[in-house]
């Protein structure tokens, strides 16, 4: 058997081996790493493997996970959206207003939150494919004004009294110990699946992300499918703050502080790359449950957050500078 062609250019090795590139592929060690982490976890806490400890754990992680699958596509096109938990803080003070001064019901509240989102996401696309504006500088911009409006609304005040059939949104169960976010994050990924790496719609995503110049002078309308990516973010911003807002059953400007760096890590650690044109959906989810698990099991053991906050800070630097770092590994050994 010979790994060239007919004309003599050598078979790339996913071609010649699919069985060892999938063993040897970013998700597959994913996998392990998340296998790992159960098993240490399960032997470090009696309270882990309870069927409704591990469902709690999914709370840990689903909100995240649901802006991650957004955040992805964004970022394989080479850009970014640091505004995810603005919008969430924004769209959850417009729910709360909703609420207590124009007395609306559920339905409406939940209209509220994800239309708030959309109307973000599209606002940060405008300005990013319509004014030409760098998106890393756009959603600085953007997240200090969409909580900075939180705050005028708010001030240091909270709002509350949510109606029990709201609240079941982030606190209900579908059957047993699955919950309906955890529900709703695997219908929404296995959508992201299907539309980022089965359809003509992911391929130009890819495209995008490769070269923007060459895809555009093939057809593709950058500017459009980036602004639509976008509004995107801002749609799963707004379902994440629905959820949110009902699981804690109040709303203050302060929420969702820090989201923006766990759904970063999500997207990055599931092999998303930072400079675009790579990734998969599989990895992303992946990459959620392994934070949950490890989220979950330093709370078990009563570890405080700040040290969560410092692992993860620590393990979105490694999960970046690594592929830069085995590349010139590789080029030394050439």
């Amino acid at each position: 058997m010979t790994d060239t062609t007919a004309t003599g250019r050598r078979l790339p090795d996913r071609l010649n081996n699919p069985l060892k590139s999938t063993v040897l592929s970013w998700e597959s060690l994913l996998v392990l790493v998340a296998i790992a982490i159960f098993i240490f976890n399960a032997s470090v806490s009696p309270y882990f493997l309870n069927a409704w400890s591990l469902s709690d754990m999914t709370f840990n992680f689903t909100e995240k996970a649901l802006i991650a699958l957004a955040m992805a596509l964004v970022i394989i096109t080479g850009e970014i959206d640091l505004s995810v938990a603005s919008i969430i803080a924004l769209a959850s003070t417009l729910m709360g207003l909703a609420l207590n001064v124009l007395g609306f019901p559920t339905p409406m509240l939940v209209l509220v939150g994800i239309l708030t989102g959309l109307a973000c996401g599209a606002f940060n696309g405008f300005l990013v494919t319509g004014l030409k504006l760098p998106s890393i500088v756009v959603t600085i911009g953007t997240m200090s004004l969409f909580r900075g409006i939180a705050f005028i609304i708010l001030g240091d005040q909270s709002y509350g009294g949510y109606p029990r059939d709201f609240a079941w949104f982030g606190q209900g169960y579908v059957w047993w110990v699955i919950s309906f976010e955890l529900v709703l994050f695997l219908i929404a990924a296995v959508i992201f699946y299907v539309v980022l790496h089965r359809t003509n719609f992911g391929r130009r995503i890819f495209a995008i992300g490769n070269n923007a110049t060459a895809a555009e002078f093939s057809g593709v309308r950058v500017d459009r499918i980036k602004f639509v990516l976008f509004c995107l973010t801002g749609l799963m911003s707004g379902v994440a703050a629905v959820l949110l807002t009902a699981r804690l059953g109040s709303t203050r400007p302060s929420i969702a502080q820090g989201f923006e760096l766990d759904v970063i890590t999500m997207v990055v650690l599931g092999g998303v790359s930072i400079l675009g044109g790579a990734g998969s959906i599989l990895g992303v989810v992946l990459a959620a449950l392994i934070i949950g698990l490890v989220t979950f099991g330093l709370g078990l053991l009563n570890v405080p957050g700040i040290v969560m906050s410092i692992f993860t800070g620590a393990l979105l630097i490694v999960v970046i500078a690594l592929p830069i770092l085995w590349n010139m590994w590789k080029e030394r050994r050439a």
